[in-house]
Parts: C-alpha cells; sequence; structure tokens
C-alpha cells in the first residue's frame, strides 16, 4: 500500500470570509461554497485545497480547539511575473486582508510576499525574478 498526498486541509473560522479570500488567488470554489460547512477547489495537478468550519470539526472530533499563537505553515503560489506579485499583494491588503510582508526581491532570486488569510494562515506569493524561473 502506498498513500498518495491528496489535498490540503484547512480549518476556517468564517466559510464565507475564506472562500471569497481564495477565490481572489484565483481558486475556483462551486457556487455557493461560502454557505457550506465544508468546501473543495480542485488544484492543479489533482491536489485539492479543503476548507472546513470549526463547527464541522467539532461535529467528529469534539475536544478540538483552534491552536493558540502564530501558525507554523503557509500556502505558497506562484505567480507569472514579480508585477502580478505586487499587484496581487496589492489588491488583497485593499480588499483589508492582512498584509504580513510586503513583496520584496528575496535574496534567493524571487519576488516574494505574504498576505493572511481570514484565519490567519500565510499565503505566500512568489515569482522568479529572472527569465529563466526557480
Amino acid at each position: 500500500m502506498t498513500a498518495r498526498f491528496d489535498a490540503v486541509g484547512l480549518v476556517v473560522s468564517d466559510m464565507a470570509a475564506s472562500v471569497t479570500f481564495y477565490r481572489r488567488l484565483g481558486l475556483a470554489f462551486p457556487e455557493g461554497a461560502e454557505d457550506q460547512p465544508h468546501a473543495e477547489a480542485g488544484l492543479p495537478g489533482g491536489i485539492r485545497l479543503m476548507l472546513d468550519t470549526e463547527e464541522t470539526v467539532r461535529s467528529f472530533h469534539p475536544a478540538w480547539r483552534p491552536p493558540a499563537g502564530g501558525g507554523r505553515h503557509s500556502l505558497a503560489l506562484r505567480c507569472d511575473t514579480p508585477g502580478e506579485v505586487d499587484a496581487l499583494y496589492e489588491e488583497l491588503t485593499g480588499a483589508g486582508c492582512h498584509g504580513e510582508l510586503k513583496p520584496w526581491d528575496a535574496v534567493w532570486g524571487q519576488r516574494y510576499a505574504v498576505v493572511n488569510d481570514p484565519d490567519g494562515n500565510g499565503v505566500d506569493l512568489f515569482a522568479p525574478l529572472s527569465a529563466s524561473g526557480q
């Protein structure tokens, strides 16, 4: 038997806010997903991003509580150009999302920025600085 990586799951406090945030990043959640206790969007390569409300998780794991303090993970989204990193960062922060790290030219050769989703999960935005890509 071999396990295969299939999905990333996030527990969310507000499904509508989270679906709206990830739709701004280009993820195709189905119509009406913002009103559901569980939502999924397909990602390239067949991986899925799954969102579950806190209530949904407690329905099968009653002792579950949100973690205290900062997160230890982030999602990373590759943009086509450095300018797209800047534009997407401005769009998201202009819509009220928290900008954790403004766009900058990282020493490892990427235009790089971090925004937080509505639950404080880090979302890295990056693009190669050179045409050869990284």
